[in-house]
């Protein structure tokens, strides 16, 4: 038997006979190695441990530590679970499931749904069928072979996938014991490897995410390499429970939904107070950053739509009705009515760039199955704007952009900020070369900007590429949320101009951009990042009074007055509780500043201050009080 070269990642290599598998590398090299290993990369390609290499070869040991190793854990654990709900429920129906952040879900058809008491059920038993240790072996099938072996199982849905892959390709399939299940892997080489492992919660959910489809019962579950991140995790996880944007805002008081009016939020006095500081701080972002500010109509006639390429990519998205003989359609977006905007007077080049700012609602109807809370509505605004500019104004553009993309997240204490740039997606409208120039122009002002970014292939908008900004809140979670498009489409289609320098008239570049994005979605991951901690300059109560005994009610009333007069948002606590019972409130109330009141301080002129999470501060003068309030509510310090 001829040997092989084998080329590790340190550039180091060894020989081996020819069709060694990367497992039995991995136990030449080490016990420790062997052990941890769950794939290979053979030449940069995922790859079964159990592969045979016949020829010289680069490879990687990926062990269950790794992103790569970590994923290929995650899907081999949702097989696991797939084959203990079917030794459960025999007659349960095999749909998907993949892999998503840090977990995975499975759905299946079932009669009734699945409890707590099941999960726990199907936790056991998948600990028993890792336990056993059976090998996963990977399965090559024809396609029509693969339809007769999945219809005779009596999964119809697997089967309806099948039917969809060309008849040309090989469709792969992994088994461990009796149990078989499609997928184009790589898995680990034994249910062994599975240990650490977590079924979390189980919902609904329509087949193929359509709510006119069968209502299939999803479980979810987490797996990692070992307890200590398990641990971490569902430690993580219950923090995340208590910081549910859902919850903090009906503890709060700040928001709530009504079915006659599906998924779109009511805010409260409360949560106006927060919504609207949010506006006021873009509103004066805009004054530095030579934004106008527009408003435009709620309602078009449906050929707006069609002109703007929405009725043709949107429709389904999109509220429409019928007056008389005309079509209208409630706006999902407001570029197309700003392009009417710029189309209403006459522009030269020196009136360029236009920025056109807009906080108009918005209204898309967003499939049942999606929505969530505040970050998945069907009534929005979004800190809206347009830019209107020459070609040669993009670069700028986009700089300031960025710098003020930066400058808000700093406000809200948002870090490690990532940049992706999203290319042309499938369905686009407009020619090749406008989508070429535009990605290179953002491209080139990435570059040169020195931000590093990353490329996602295919999730540009349909009118242009776009640059989109990720954050991390608290608990280490990513969020997109800003988002800056490029658009030679939308001009021409509605034929805007400006008069050059030379006389001739041209099309102006259309920048989209969004910084909160949704004000609804950024309200609730706002509310999760801070756990309903919010900075003094947003709190919709900023100063409580907590007059300790009646004696002292006239005095306590007359600081509320001075807070009043000095635009503080304050409440007054006069209810004849014992004053460690108020202070309990105000603190479960997430009210930063608290003012205690006794005939001391009122003999005094002063009051007791208490700030939460840092607890007694002593006696203060109020006015002097008041000025240190004011001067942090202007820094907006977070």
């Amino acid at each position: 038997m001829s040997n092989i070269t084998i080329t590790f990642p340190d550039q180091s290599t060894r020989s081996f006979p020819s069709g060694v598998s990367t497992i039995e590398i991995a136990e030449n090299i080490g016990p420790r190695l062997a052990k941890a290993a769950v794939a290979a990369r053979i030449n940069s390609e995922l790859a079964d441990l159990s592969l045979p290499i016949d020829t010289d070869a680069e490879i990687e040991i990926i062990t269950g530590d790794s992103d790569a190793g970590h994923e290929v854990l995650l899907h081999s654990t949702a097989h696991l679970m797939a084959q203990a709900v079917k030794a459960l429920f025999p007659n349960a129906k095999v749909t998907i499931g993949p892999a998503i952040e840090n977990r995975f879900y499975y759905d299946f058809d079932i009669e009734g749904t699945f409890s707590d008491k099941d999960l726990e059920k199907i936790e056991a038993k998948m600990r028993e069928l890792s336990e056993r240790d059976f090998t996963v072996q990977r399965v090559e099938l024809t396609r029509n072979a693969a339809l007769k072996k999945f219809d005779d199982m009596g999964e119809t849905y697997k089967v309806e996938i099948i039917e969809q892959i060309d008849e040309k390709d090989t469709i792969s399939a992994y088994s461990q014991d009796d149990f078989i299940d499609l997928c184009r892997g790589p898995h680990v080489p034994t249910t062994g490897k599975i240990k650490h492992f977590k079924l979390l919660s189980t919902s609904g959910a329509y087949w193929r995410g359509d709510e006119n489809n069968t209502m299939l019962q999803r479980i979810y579950g987490t797996v990692f390499s070992s307890k200590k991140e398990l641990d971490e995790y569902l430690q993580k996880l219950e923090e995340a429970k208590k910081r549910d944007h859902r919850k903090l805002g009906k503890e709060l008081d700040l928001f709530f939904f009504h079915s006659l009016s599906p998924a779109s939020p009511f805010f409260t006095d409360k949560g106006a107070v927060i919504y609207n500081g949010l506006v006021r701080y873009m509103r004066e972002l805009y004054l530095q950053y030579g934004y106008g500010e527009v408003i435009s109509p709620q309602v078009f006639d449906m050929e707006l739509w069609k002109q703007s390429g929405h009725y043709e990519m949107f429709i389904d998205n999109m509220f429409s009705m019928e007056m008389g003989e005309r079509e209208f359609g409630l706006k999902p977006m407001n570029c197309p009515g700003h392009t009417l905007m710029y189309s209403h007077g006459l522009h030269s080049y020196r009136d360029l760039p236009i920025r056109m700012a807009d906080f108009g609602r918005l209204h898309r109807f967003e499939k049942a199955g999606v929505l969530s809370g505040l970050t998945r509505v069907r009534s929005m605004a979004q800190d809206d704007a347009h830019i209107f500019c020459t070609p040669d104004q993009i670069g700028d553009e986009i700089c300031d952009l960025f710098e003020m993309v930066q400058t808000v997240y700093d406000t809200f204490n948002f870090k490690d900020l990532s940049i992706a740039l999203s290319t042309r997606p499938e369905k686009a409208l407009g020619e090749v070369k406008l989508w070429n120039k535009a990605e290179s122009t953002l491209t080139d002002v990435l570059e040169k900007s020195n931000y590093k970014f990353t490329i996602d292939e295919g999730e540009g908008a349909f009118y242009g590429p776009k640059i989109d900004f990720h954050v991390k809140d608290a608990l280490q979670r990513d969020h997109q949320l800003a988002t800056i498009q490029l658009d030679f489409v939308l001009p021409e289609r509605f034929k805007l101009k400006y008069i050059a320098e030379d006389g001739s008239e041209k099309r102006p570049v259309m920048i989209h951009r969004a910084i909160l994005g949704s004000l609804e979605r950024f309200f609730g991951v706002y509310l999760e990042h801070c756990g309903g901690d919010f900075p003094l300059w947003l709190a919709p109560v900023q100063v409580t009074v907590l007059p300790v005994s009646e004696k002292v009610q006239g005095y306590a009333e007359s600081i509320t007055q001075k807070l009043n007069a000095a635009g503080l948002r304050f409440q007054l606590d006069d209810k004849a509780d014992k004053i460690g019972a108020k202070i309990r409130q105000a603190e479960l109330s997430k009210i930063n500043v608290m003012l205690i009141v006794g005939e001391k301080e009122a003999e005094a002129g002063t009051v007791s201050v208490r700030r939460r999470h840092q607890g007694d501060l002593g006696p203060m003068d109020v006015a002097e009080l008041i000025d240190l309030l004011n001067d942090e509510i202007k820094q907006r310090s977070s």
